[in-house]
């Protein structure tokens, strides 16, 4: 269900669907705006914005364009791409993804299987010994008898202490029950245990550490304009278009209750961002490069402030019309609220936290500062993010790992304890999690 089990393929000229195991590498693909990308390949023409966030875990979508990586599952926004494709079915991310988390979960199978091993001996081994002392010392020795079944009985209360066997299952379904009431739910006594021995944990940014969705944090009018006519503008334009940056551009508008007017003349520009007409004028909507298109002087006055907001982790979308700027709207993914506390929280316990996402590095390190983590791994596949788990567990011993996507899953496979965010969660991530 991760990707489609169909793509459209140009052969001979003709376009036709087939099956996704019936594709091989070289083909040309074809994939429509809002369509999901069927196989991993390198974009041969077109340009769109590309959701990658299921794969990757980047919270932003991102642009792509000629000779660009593209991955299977992944979502393509606003564009026509013709995609070459570079790896079989079974070759591509999803499946490595998948194999990933095969390969994670064998690596706890050693330490179980010697356990169930012991466990098959050691109780058959513990009631042969106490036979063996009640019976051997009478019959060759002439011992009483009493005496040797009273040391039998002896062994096998040490063997099997009773109070451990009755206290350790109560004091573990009070626990899973008092976590089930606050809404944690653990797959077994297992993981309670291990969890107080966990010395480090890893945590996913997006979706995990934040809502997982951008918001309109700032609005910076240019050419005395006012906010509130920047944000009108933008939201009517960004009314018709299914790009998650519209929808937050359009929310932040009524949030402001203000009057959004109908527009003319619609259109998207691939990539780029949209154009429309309002009030008989044609005004633009998109990324610093369609500005740049229309006249590159344009963009000197915002110049300072695109640079401030790039280094704050911050996504810039420019309004304005054929003559000039009108300003800029400033949206970032923002952290979960009490996120700043858990983390402090968890500090305090001793634990060493670090977080593993696979967004880019500066958005990563900002929301780091913002909630109190030091350490920072950004831009990680699916591959790296269990290599980062493999080497905390080289160093800390037991390690949690909390993620919701499905680029989570190897990781919280690999972890000793892996831990999924309910109601966010993915279903790969919420079934390899063990809380």
């Amino acid at each position: 269900e991760l990707a489609p089990t169909i793509a459209r393929v140009r052969r001979d000229g003709r376009e036709e669907l087939v099956p996704v195991e019936e594709l091989e590498v070289g083909e040309l693909i074809l994939v429509k705006p809002g369509e999901r990308i069927g196989m991993d390949g390198v974009v041969e023409a077109g340009s769109s914005s590309v959701d990658q966030a299921p794969i990757t875990g980047e919270s932003l979508p991102v642009p792509k364009g000629p000779g660009d990586r593209v991955f299977a599952g992944t979502i393509n926004l606003d564009g026509f791409l013709e995609i070459r494709v570079t790896k079989l079915v079974q070759d591509n991310t999803i499946a490595k993804i998948i194999r990933l988390v095969e390969e994670a979960e064998a690596e706890k199978a050693p330490t179980e299987r010697f356990v169930e091993r012991f466990a098959r001996y050691y109780t058959p081994t513990v009631v042969g010994m106490a036979i063996a002392v009640a019976a051997i010392p009478p019959l060759l020795f002439a011992q009483g008898f009493t005496s040797w079944f009273l040391k039998a009985i002896t062994l096998l209360v040490v063997a099997c202490p009773c109070a451990l066997v009755i206290s350790t299952p109560v004091s573990v379904v009070a626990a899973i029950t008092g976590a089930a009431r606050r809404g944690v739910l653990i797959k077994g006594g297992v993981h309670l245990e291990e969890m107080g021995q966990v010395r480090a944990i890893g945590i996913d940014k997006t979706g995990t550490l934040t809502l997982g969705r951008p918001k309109v944090t700032e609005v910076v009018p240019l050419n005395a304009h006012s906010e509130e006519e920047v944000l009108r503008i933008a939201a009517a334009l960004e009314r018709r278009s299914e790009h998650p940056l519209a929808e937050a551009i359009v929310k932040a508008a009524e949030e402001l209750q203000l009057k959004l007017e109908d527009v003319e003349d619609f259109q998207a520009l691939a990539g780029l961002g949209v154009r429309a007409k309002l009030d008989g004028q044609v005004y633009y909507v998109g990324k610093p490069a369609l500005f740049d298109d229309l006249g590159a002087d344009r963009l000197k006055l915002a110049e300072d402030s695109l640079i401030k907001l790039q280094e704050e982790g911050k996504t810039a979308v420019l309004v304005g019309d054929e003559r000039e700027l009108w300003g800029i709207i400033a949206l970032a993914d923002r952290p979960r609220p009490g996120a700043r506390e858990a983390i402090c929280k968890l500090k305090e316990l001793g634990l060493e936290v670090v977080m593993l996402t696979g967004d880019n590095e500066r958005t990563a390190i900002s929301i780091a500062k913002e909630l109190g983590i030091e350490r920072v791994r950004a831009e990680l596949l699916p591959e790296e993010k269990v290599e980062e788990i493999w080497r905390l567990k080289d160093r800390f011993g037991k390690v949690a790992m909390v993620g919701d996507g499905v680029n989570d899953a190897p990781a919280l496979a690999g972890a000793t304890v892996g831990i999924a965010m309910g109601a966010a969660g993915t279903d790969a991530a919420l079934e390899r999690a063990d809380i």
